[in-house]
């Protein structure tokens, strides 16, 4: 049976009024009574006691999932799993019972003009995804599209979004592009643009490296570019790399590019400058190569949840490498500086 004290505290959260720690005891009483039915139905005629102003009205609700998206992304790029999550999937099956203490919180508001037109759309709002550096979290886009963005990345789209399907990424990012073939799915990535209608690929674009890496494990994507007369095509387990505007295209693994967003680190022969700048993100960490004759020398390796000590002791052991850690410290002005590891040849 649902307190009375509760309710007292779900009327104060619709209205605003609560602070952190009576956020925190609302999120409980959702993850709490996640399957009772009472509570449950409590929500319900919580919202449509707020709609009912005619039985005779008829709300489009498509673009409150787009609110309701954007809300609780920006929740979830400062938490992985959150209560505000779980309260979206109970809902989310049907529009009609889109729960208050959310649309409030947001800032969506209703306005009725007449029976034709119940409700004013407000102007678009971008959104913004951050994965911040020695993390990786996952995302579901309002169109159905889901995906995972690896560390130091982020990914903006503008809500309203279902009917203009654009985002833009920096950094790296899995994609699971749910299929809709009147509005085809478009990335940005610095002036280059990947077009899509429904796949599954990679897309490793970090500004700092110059270079733009598409690898496609499902369906068919379109990589575009200013200088581009017309778009290139790739196919399943082809990787595209677009670097100091030329092109190459090269039969791989998709599944070795997807192995992240299972929380592994995988290596398929790649230069030790790749492999530092993989380790600087996964762990947080700068990797300096001192000696430059490292960075012809290849690496092999798949690690998951593995320290960084581990990494570099097993690199140690099947290269000609060996390492030096030198740990966080902080400054006078209270900065502080991250780990570093220096990787050196080793000398016969």
């Amino acid at each position: 049976m649902i307190k009375s004290s509760d309710i007292k505290h779900l009327e104060r959260y619709k209205k605003g009024l609560t602070n952190s720690n009576e956020d925190r005891y609302v999120y409980s009483l959702f993850s709490e009574n996640e399957e009772k039915k009472d509570f449950k139905q409590l929500i319900q005629k919580d919202f449509y006691d707020h709609l009912k102003k005619d039985t005779e009205e008829d709300y489009n609700l498509s673009f409150l999932l787009d609110k309701i998206y954007r809300n609780i992304h920006i929740k979830e790029s400062q938490k992985k799993d959150t209560v505000v999550r779980k309260i979206y999937n109970w809902y989310s099956v049907a529009a009609a019972i889109l729960i208050i203490p959310i649309l409030i919180a947001g800032g969506i508001w209703f306005t009725v003009k007449n029976q034709e037109e119940t409700l004013l759309v407000e102007e678009p709002v971008i959104s913004t995804l951050i994965a911040p550096l020695g993390s990786r979290i996952n995302f579901s886009l309002p169109d159905g599209t889901k995906g995972w963005l690896n560390s130091g990345s982020s990914l903006k789209y503008c809500s309203p979004f279902n009917a203009n399907r654009q985002v833009a990424i920096s950094g790296e990012a899995w994609f699971d592009v749910a299929h809709d073939t009147e509005h085809p799915f478009e990335i940005a990535a610095g002036n280059s643009k990947v077009k899509v209608l429904g796949t599954k690929f990679n897309l490793c674009a970090y500004p700092q490296d110059k270079y733009v890496e598409v690898v496609l494990k499902e369906g068919s994507v379109e990589f575009t570019t200013p200088r581009l007369s017309s778009g290139i095509k790739i196919k399943p387990n082809e990787r595209l790399i677009f670097s100091n505007d030329s092109i190459n295209i090269d039969i791989t693994d998709a599944s070795k590019f997807a192995a992240w967003i299972d929380g592994k680190l995988v290596f398929r022969g790649d230069p030790m400058t790749e492999v530092a700048r993989r380790i600087e993100r996964w762990y947080n960490i700068d990797v300096e190569l001192v000696d430059k004759e490292l960075e012809k020398y290849v690496f092999r390796g798949t690690f998951q949840d593995d320290s960084i000590e581990e990494v570099l002791n097993y690199l140690s052991m099947t290269s000609p490498i060996r390492y030096r850690i030198i740990g966080r410290k902080i400054l006078d002005d209270g900065t502080i500086v991250k780990k570093k590891v220096l990787l050196y040849k080793k000398r016969i």
